[in-house]
Formats: C-alpha cells, structure tokens, sequence
C-alpha cells in the first residue's frame, strides 16, 4: 500500500469519527515560503505536507484536487495537485520554477484575498472551500480584514503554525471581533514531522464540523 493510500485511510478515520463522512467540500492548502521556511522545502518537509493535505482533499473533495498556493511578499497560485502527480511536486512546480517568489518576507492578506477570489468570484460554489494555511511564525495583524471580509462566505480558514516562532496574531483569532461567524480556527506543531497522520488530521478537522453546522444554520451553505 502507498503512503498516500495509508494516509487516505487514516484520514477517512477521523472524517468518520467527527461526521464529515458526506461532506464535499473543496480543499486549498497555502504554504508559507518566507526566507525561514527555506530549509524545510529542501529537506522534503513541505512536500510531505502537500501529501498529507491531499490525502484529506482526496477523501473530501469533488474533484479530488488539492488548489495550492505559495506566498511570501508575494504569492502564486499554482497548478493544483492530484493523487496522479504529486510526487516532486513541490521540487518540480514550487523549487525549480524560476517565477515563483521564494524566501523574501512574508506578507499574508494579499494571497488570502486571492483565495477568496478563487472560490467566490471565479469558481463560486455551494461546497464550502476547507483552507489549510501554513505559517511558521510572525503572520501579519492585518489578516483581519481578509478573515472578517470571508465570515459571510463559504469559506474555513485552518491556520497551522509550524515551528517555535510567535504566532501572537494567530492565537488571538477565537476571540477576533466583527465577523457573521468564527471563520478561523489555528493550532501550533513545533514539529511537524514527528507529528502522526491521526494526530495532524484531529487538529486539522476539529473546529470545521462546528462551522459546518453554523453556517447552514446562518445560510451561508
């Protein structure tokens, strides 16, 4: 059995176990490509990311596909993945694209308003788009304007903090004002390689099923 099979599996486990079994919904993942993630694109951790998301996307979404976006004082949204060709995925479409923006500062509302734009303006749906964000320190305090803009539109935003730097902006987002409803839901994992499949997908898909209901409940799915 391929890893990507395993961790398919494992993650049907947990759809199971939090309801989601007959949720379709669209799956992004944004990785975080400022100048202090370099080594963890060299050394095959982001890639390992990208298969452990699409093995969540392959259970949950229409399309199977896993929509990815890059990001550090600019953004690019790339070719999405697929369960046919994901491996070298990021060395192929994300190291050796000489057009991609890598390791500058990082800047987050700009790409999270063009994933706003994916899946409201451009392809507008009535699956809700389930985002994995990736951050490993120092997001912007203006990201409230983007999470605030989406609270009225189908629309998850997971943030993952990764490593040990200051996720202060992240961890105030539960209690960030102004939105129809908690849109946003973030957890911090020093080591993302040490951390299970199980472990990874209980954190990923715990404040989602709340949003689910919350939203049909206000109409916005």
């Amino acid at each position: 059995m391929t890893t990507i099979n395993l961790m398919k599996k494992t993650a049907g486990v947990i759809l199971e176990k939090k309801n989601l079994t007959n949720v379709i919904a669209r799956v992004g993942l944004v990785l975080d490509i400022s100048g202090s993630m370099r080594k963890l694109y060299k050394n095959g951790t982001v890639q390992k990311v990208v298969e452990r998301i699409l093995a969540v996307a392959s259970q949950f979404d229409d399309d199977g596909a896993l929509d990815v976006w890059v990001y550090d004082n600019e953004f690019s949204r790339l070719k999405s993945v697929t369960e046919s060709d994901f491996l070298n995925y990021v060395d192929e479409y994300i190291m050796n694209n000489d057009l991609i923006h890598k390791f500058g500062r990082n800047d987050e509302p700009p790409v999270m308003e063009d994933v706003i734009q994916k899946y409201t303006v451009e392809q507008p749906s009535q699956e809700p788009a389930f985002i994995v964000f990736i951050n490993d320190g120092g997001c912007k305090r203006t990201i409230k304007k983007p999470v605030v803009a989406s609270s009225t539109k189908p629309i998850f935003w997971q943030f993952v903090g990764i490593g040990d730097s200051n996720f202060e902006v992240l961890e105030k987002l539960d209690t960030m004002e102004g939105r129809f409803i908690d849109n946003a839901n973030f957890f911090h994992i020093k080591d993302i390689e040490k951390t299970t499949d199980e472990d990874l997908y209980n954190q990923l898909l715990d404040e989602f099923p709340s949003w689910l209901k919350e939203a049909k409940a206000k109409g916005i799915l």
